[in-house]
């Protein structure tokens, strides 16, 4: 051809003809849906979006209408079903609950909470939820949550940020939060507080293992299993932090497990009221009747190793979630000084001059009640869920979901979809959860609100999160004047299976004229 005697000419032709395919690629692509490329799908989308998984996975399911189906290289084995769609999310935790258990693939994601309740289905999940509930339903259990919280605020958290006032330095309140979270449910679990929220803030690996965890967790969902196990094998990136944070909790929990039944009646004689207790003795009767094998639900464990997983997975709900809501909470009412205005007023209302209140008082902070159902419902602790079909299911959304196939939940979405909350979906208006009527708390149902889960499996902590939350922010913002360090007032959320703050919350504060 006369084009090729004209080498200059050809270049020139050639480089127009990449940057016209360039450039209307770059048109064409006002989309967030990923491409589906031959051999590799939708992976490179996936891979490029990695660092923002949560807003990507939003954004997709936003132009999609809720629920999305995610191709990657056949090999891989790894396609998935993503939906935020409230009527799947009703469907799958709800009305066909029984058809969508935790199943082998997310124990084996979930390998390191071994039986607790996360990770357990059938008769093991009955056995948890059961004593669970026996424990929170318990007569001293109110009494026992007001007297731990409230001393831990006396001792750790005051004591802490007054030295922060006096010092004039910056911090990371999130750090203060996770802290305080951690000691709480140690002391409650296992009747040991570690103190970690003190004044010389000392390190505790236990206490920072789980940071490392739910980062490498989530990396489980969107990386190919072969890949995750290799560096697993290898002891590398986040799977050789995951190994680490196991052994750091393992050298926590099990000295503190009672090692014997006689050692435990011992201590317990004069206080028959303890969580761990409570799920050895359920533990070990139902072993007498099926021999040490749940059907469906767990594996040969023995109780020691058994009451390991359970403490394990409540310190996990009892640390992140709570912790995550109030990191939360205090940046939103930061970038919104007006919420922080009525908060103060409602606790000067409802109490005239501080004090302690009690868990039956903490009921009538209906704004800060608010407050805290926004920061829930903008980012949700828990960010995701994974299930699997026993058997072939049709969503009501319309897709078709085969047996085992990988459904992702995104509760981050469904908090954000302007379908489900309005054309205000992105806003922080704590006034959306006060009745218009009677000016009480506004509930939503689960599925549209799935902060706590939804269905049977709803979170049996709710209750006990939001008494907590409240005596915890209500003390900070009553006490102190929090501002946000320059650069913090554009955070975004961690990639991690829980939605915490990727670089935590800087804030300096000076104490109020109280």
């Amino acid at each position: 051809m006369a084009i090729f005697e004209y080498p200059d000419l050809f270049l020139f032709i050639l480089t127009i003809n990449i940057f016209l395919f360039v450039w209307g690629t770059k048109i064409r692509q006002k989309t967030s849906l990923p491409t589906n490329w031959p051999l590799v799908g939708m992976l490179p989308a996936i891979l490029q979006n990695c660092d923002r998984i949560h807003s990507y996975f939003t954004e997709i399911l936003t132009e999609s209408g809720g629920t999305f189906q995610l191709k990657f290289p056949r090999f891989f084995n790894m396609d998935m079903l993503v939906t935020c769609d409230p009527k799947n999310i009703h469907h799958i935790f709800s009305r066909n609950f029984s058809n969508y258990p935790k199943g082998p693939e997310f124990k084996k994601m979930f390998e390191i909470l071994g039986d607790g309740i996360f990770n357990a289905d059938f008769e093991l999940w009955e056995l948890h939820r059961r004593t669970t509930l026996s424990f929170l339903n318990h007569t001293k259990f109110y009494d026992l949550l007001e007297r731990s919280v409230w001393e831990k605020v006396e001792t750790g958290l005051l004591p802490v940020l007054d030295n922060f006032s006096e010092q004039g330095v910056d911090f990371d309140l999130q750090d203060i939060f996770q802290r305080f979270t951690f000691d709480s449910i140690c002391n409650l679990v296992l009747d040991y507080d570690p103190c970690s929220l003190c004044v010389d803030m000392p390190l505790i690996p236990c206490e920072k293992a789980f940071n490392d965890a739910i980062e490498a967790l989530l990396y489980r969902h969107v990386l190919p299993e072969s890949i995750w196990k290799l560096q697993k094998w290898l002891r590398i990136g986040k799977e050789g932090k995951l190994i680490e944070a196991w052994k750091a909790f393992d050298e926590f929990i099990y000295p503190l497990i009672i090692s014997s039944k006689e050692e435990e009646e011992h201590k317990l004689k004069d206080d028959d009221y303890s969580l761990l207790a409570s799920f050895r003795k359920a533990y070990e009767e139902k072993i007498i009747i099926n021999g040490n094998c749940f059907g469906g639900g767990g594996s040969k464990t023995t109780t020691r190793d058994f009451l390991r997983d359970t403490a394990l997975s409540l310190m996990f709900a009892g640390r992140d979630t709570t912790s995550t809501c109030l990191t939360w909470l205090f940046w939103l009412i930061a970038t919104n000084p007006s919420t922080e205005t009525n908060i103060l007023e409602e606790i000067e209302t409802e109490f005239k001059k501080w004090r302690l209140f009690s868990v039956e008082e903490s009921r009538r902070l209906i704004y800060l009640h608010g407050a805290l159902s926004e920061s829930l419902r903008l980012f949700p602790p828990v960010a995701l869920e994974h299930k699997a079909p026993i058997e072939p299911d049709n969503l009501p959304s319309g897709e078709y979901v085969k047996s085992n196939a990988k459904v992702i939940v995104s509760f981050y979405s469904t908090g954000r979809m302007e379908s489900v909350w309005g054309k205000d979906c992105l806003e922080f208006k704590p006034e959306r959860w006060i009745s218009p009527s009677g000016g009480g708390i506004k509930h939503e149902p689960s599925y549209k609100f799935p902060a706590f889960n939804a269905g049977p499996r709803t979170c049996l902590g709710k209750e006990m999160a939001f008494v907590q939350m409240k005596m915890v922010a209500a003390t900070i913002i009553y006490h102190y004047k929090i501002q946000l360090v320059e650069d913090n007032y554009d955070i975004s959320p961690r990639d991690s299976i829980i939605l915490q703050a990727k670089h935590g919350l800087k804030v300096s504060l000076s104490k109020r004229n109280v």
